[in-house]
């Protein structure tokens, strides 16, 4: 009686394959927890600045520098709640230009701000910031704040400050503030952003390209501070090769002087596929 059952069963099966290939229909697939094809929303917030949301719906701002900035986008320079719902915050370094206004979005959304660990120690002893919402990692080290989202920290060639205003006295402070860091950032669907940080010329970078994979870097192109676009683009072509660069860290400041039209021209010839982007623009990639 069951084969008979099974027999019957294996001929209703493929009676109704064989409707559907005859209309047209195509089968309904499993429906997966997670999305895999979605893009990545990327909006520059002028300098290092980036919100990233995520193809599983996740907020990321990286180096918010939004009511001190000169370039930053309206509505952002007047009110930082104006980017949204933030999940979580990532800072390279203790620099005011990168760690902005993170401390306060970060309590503003009760949203953990992972960094350097001797620059979060600071943050929290100086009550910046609430010990529950900084988390210290380091170089080669990982966290992932949400499920399908790994960061691990990487070398970056720079320094780190804290200028912290007491105010019991009113005056400005300079506290130690560790290493800083470049970020590689694995979104759900498996696509890799490398935002650099503030960052000089390293032979390291081709390790880092090489065993991390990055689909897109974020470069700092301004120079004095960092890379002018002559390294970077030596960078790029020689030991990064990336498929997709979005040039940052320019045009907000008179002392980094690199332009986005000399990275370009610097650029002639490779294969990389170059994002330029200004202030407030927004590009989805995948």
């Amino acid at each position: 009686m069951s084969a008979l059952l099974s027999t019957a069963l294996f001929m209703l099966q493929s009676a109704f394959s064989v409707a559907q290939a005859q209309s047209g229909a195509t089968p309904t697939a499993p429906q997966s927890s997670a999305p895999t094809s979605a893009k990545a929303e990327i909006l520059w917030l002028g300098q290092a600045g980036f919100r990233i949301k995520t193809p599983g719906g996740k907020t990321l701002v990286i180096d918010p520098w939004l009511t001190g900035g000169p370039k930053t986008p309206a509505p952002f320079k007047t009110d930082i709640g104006a980017l949204g719902k933030v999940d979580f915050l990532l800072v390279t370094h203790a620099h005011g230009d990168h760690i902005g206004d993170a401390p306060a979005l970060a309590k503003l959304h009760k949203a953990v701000l992972y960094g350097p660990a001797d620059m979060v120690t600071p943050l929290t002893t100086l009550g910046i910031l609430p010990s529950e919402l900084g988390h210290r990692f380091n170089k080669s080290g990982h966290v992932k704040p949400f499920p399908g989202i790994k960061v691990t920290a990487v070398k970056a060639e720079h320094s780190s400050l804290l200028v912290w205003t007491n105010p019991a006295t009113g005056k400005p402070e300079s506290h130690p503030a560790g290493e800083p860091v470049g970020y590689i950032i694995e979104l759900e669907n498996g696509f890799k952003i490398w935002h650099m940080g503030d960052t000089g010329l390293f032979a390291d970078m081709q390790f880092i390209s090489e065993h991390y994979k990055p689909d897109l870097v974020m470069m700092p192109i301004g120079g004095n501070f960092t890379m002018d676009p002559d390294d970077a683009a030596y960078a790029a072509r020689n030991w990064i090769k990336p498929k997709m660069l979005i040039p940052m860290h320019y045009n907000s400041n008179p002392l980094t002087k690199g332009t986005l039209a000399e990275f370009q021209e610097a650029m002639k010839g490779s294969t990389i596929r170059i994002i330029p982007m200004t202030e407030g623009q927004t590009v989805e990639l995948n």
